[in-house]
């Protein structure tokens, strides 16, 4: 972990860390670092996040106590439909291009953030990732893989081909790339707010390119976009209160998650024992049967959180588990009855104010849609919409689709932690696994972070991938219970990077971590070493004496 007694910035790339370390050290907030770090990992991470995608967040406020959640994703077009989609003899959701396209959240939901939580001017939060747009920076090892990986997607757009394979190539390893184009939208945000991005010129850029392309983005879709602030839901596992946020984001499924682990003694099994995992697998099944089929964007559907977070539900849920057989078809219960890619980074300060905050495109380069004129994409959420009228997730004008990226907390007693773990569906498993391992194991939030993890990113089968440093003997047991492993590497990707930040109230100690998954790292703030006059060590002479 990285200890000390100043702020901590953790993300995905270490520019960005170092970015929001330096606004802590100008007295900003940990809002104030966490929205300038975002801001640099769009420039420096573009297939992961960026001004074109959603965000959520959780903030911690030292003074009260008090958490307070925020939902800062977009909505579908108006004129967007089923029946408009099948007027163009497009029967499934489509996973990029301009119909993929729903409105960005996240720069109104940074401007929300910081009239309520920052410290700094706003203007000044940008300066770090126009400077890296403009100057460009060193791409680094994981993220240039993800780039070259991807390159089919850029190429749906000639702006991406253009700014995002310069040469005709991604970028390698140590190569200097420069985005002006964004910078001067990012300028453009730091001087004008939001209204730059959902009523001035970035909006008629948007518009623009979504008309060029034949998408159904209007005006008015943007100019009356609000993000929400939202009450995070939470469960307590074993003594810990961990919180998520409320649908249309998957946090339920993590709490369902842990209130089933709860009814089984995983700590008596032991850390990566087989029966653990076993048990961890299943109630991942059990919870996402749920998340599949009651999730949705609570303004349109009855979503039954309160039923599905319910300990009495659980305790129900929980006998479907077989201790020794993996169940390889799990069903939705009832819980009416009872009461791709994405960045995610997390700050504290001084004070103890905690930054949970997760940001995304979705799928790597989101749409694959670049803004004219401007240089970023604009995400796919929309691919997550079901084309089935009758499913709550049904497609619908103005109605924010599935969400799968998602900020956590936990806390007990004086201690605090804003952590996070990205990668689509992986995340509310990652997130009961993570805590777990914590609370169940024993590890601090570093070791928590680099546990080897498990993950199922389909709804159904037995299938589930595993990472290799799970024990072959482990593995063999697994199999043996009838989980069809499929082994990855040592610190896959697909068990999704992220990141830890805690703040200890007894002692004013802060402690960071990120995970070796990501190109990323825990920056602490530097104290103001020269202002402050050094004390002299104990026993030490004064000058001249003897």
């Amino acid at each position: 972990m990285v200890i000390s007694r100043q702020g901590i910035v953790a993300t995905s790339q270490t520019l960005a860390s170092t970015a929001g370390a330096q606004i802590l050290g100008r007295g900003g907030s940990a809002m104030d670092a966490a929205i300038a770090a975002n801001a640099v990992l769009g420039v420096v991470e573009p297939m992961s996040n960026g001004i074109g995608g959603d965000l959520f967040t959780i903030y911690r406020d030292a003074k009260t106590g008090k958490l307070t959640g925020m939902n800062a994703s977009g909505w579908a077009p108006k004129a967007q439909s089923i029946e408009y989609l099948r007027s163009k003899d497009v029967t499934s959701m489509p996973q990029s291009g301009i119909q993929s396209v729903t409105v960005p959240g996240c720069v109104e939901g940074w401007e929300k953030l910081h009239r309520k939580f920052g410290k700094l001017p706003w203007r000044n939060l940008f300066q770090p990732a126009i400077y890296y747009a403009v100057n460009g920076f060193p791409v680094t090892e994981l993220i240039a893989d993800g780039w070259s990986r991807f390159r089919d997607t850029i190429q749906v757009d000639e702006s991406g081909k253009r700014i995002f394979l310069p040469q005709g190539r991604a970028p390698k390893t140590g190569t200097i790339f420069r985005n002006p184009e964004l910078a001067r939208a990012l300028t453009l945000i730091a001087e004008g707010g939001a209204d730059a991005f959902y009523r001035g010129p970035i909006a008629k850029a948007i518009l623009r390119t979504s008309d060029r392309l034949g998408g159904a983005m209007a005006g008015a879709d943007l100019s009356e976009f609000q993000a929400e602030w939202v009450e995070p839901i939470s469960t307590e596992y074993r003594g810990w209160k961990v919180y998520e946020l409320p649908p249309n984001g998957q946090g339920m499924a993590t709490l369902e998650m842990l209130n089933l682990m709860e009814q089984f003694p995983l700590a008596r099994f032991g850390s990566l024992s087989p029966e653990a995992l076993h048990i961890e697998i299943e109630a991942q099944k059990l919870a996402y049967a749920d998340l599949k089929r009651y999730l949705a964007d609570p303004r349109f559907a009855k979503v039954p959180v309160s039923g599905i977070i319910s300990k009495t539900y659980a305790a129900e849920r929980a006998k479907l588990i077989d201790p020794r057989q993996a169940r390889c078809e799990a069903q939705p219960g009832d819980p009416k009855m009872y009461g791709g890619d994405t960045i995610y980074m997390a700050a504290v300060d001084r004070e103890g104010n905690i930054a949970s905050l997760i940001q995304s495109l979705y799928l790597a380069f989101g749409s694959g849609v670049v803004v004219e004129d401007f240089g970023f994409h604009l995400q796919d959420r929309g691919a997550l919409f079901e084309m089935d009228a009758a499913h709550p997730n049904a497609l619908e004008g103005r109605k924010r689709p599935f969400h799968t990226i998602m900020p956590a907390f936990m806390e007990k007693g004086g201690v605090h932690i804003g952590f996070g773990i990205m990668g689509g569906l992986n995340q509310a498993q990652a997130h009961a696994q993570f805590t777990s391992t914590m609370v169940d194991h024993g590890l601090n939030i570093q070791a928590a972070l680099e546990a080897p993890r498990f993950t199922k990113l389909n709804f159904g089968g037995c299938d589930v991938m595993i990472e290799s440093r799970v024990p072959a003997d482990v593995r063999e047991q697994l199999t043996a219970m009838g989980h069809h492993l499929e082994v990855q590497g040592e610190y896959s990707s697909w068990m999704g990077g992220g990141q830890a930040v805690a703040h200890d109230a007894a002692t004013g100690v802060n402690y960071g971590a990120s995970s070796p998954r990501k190109d990323g790292a825990a920056v602490p703030e530097a104290p103001d070493y020269f202002a402050v006059k050094p004390k002299s060590p104990p026993g030490a002479k004064a000058k001249g004496g003897k």
